[in-house]
């Protein structure tokens, strides 16, 4: 698994324990971080695509239901959910990810941790918010990460 493909997995798994638990979610963070043994840097990408998440999770799902209108947000399974909104926080908000990087690295996280059906739903609704790519960016460009939008992504 490439690098911050793995860090990307545990800002899911933490993700996933705050959407399902009320453990606060620094500690739950702290935990998958200690346990996957990420280095600082990367222990740093988790953390601020869980800290970016977090804030605005209200915001990036309306953008989702918008575009999976079929399903809505409150049955759609908790995993896909979190990936989906991983990926347009990276490249809506933390601009971090090129589109079709985000897009790929969600569809892989989907495959390894989602259902038979996750992967093509997951690539199905992201493809559908790319298609908005700079109407999303303008909408979220209130909550921008500190990050700089044109730093290269090492993916």
């Amino acid at each position: 698994m490439k690098l911050r493909t793995r860090a990307r997995a545990v800002a899911l798994e933490a993700l996933y324990e705050i959407d399902l638990t009320n453990h606060l979610p620094g500690d739950v963070l702290e935990e998958r971080i200690k346990d996957a043994k990420l280095q600082d840097e990367l222990a740093d990408f988790a953390r601020e695509i869980v800290m970016g998440v977090l804030p605005i999770t209200h915001q990036l799902d309306v953008q989702i239901a918008k575009h999976a209108p079929e399903w809505p947000l409150d049955q759609v399974a908790v995993i896909d959910r979190n990936i989906l909104r991983i990926a347009l926080w990276e490249f809506a908000v933390g601009q971090c990810t090129p589109v079709k990087v985000a897009i790929n690295e969600a569809v892989e996280l989907a495959k390894k941790y989602g259902s038979d059906s996750s992967a093509r739903f997951v690539n199905g609704v992201l493809g559908s918010l790319a298609d908005r790519e700079t109407e999303i960016k303008q909408e979220f460009s209130q909550f921008q990460s500190p990050l700089d939008p044109h730093q290269t992504s090492q993916d």
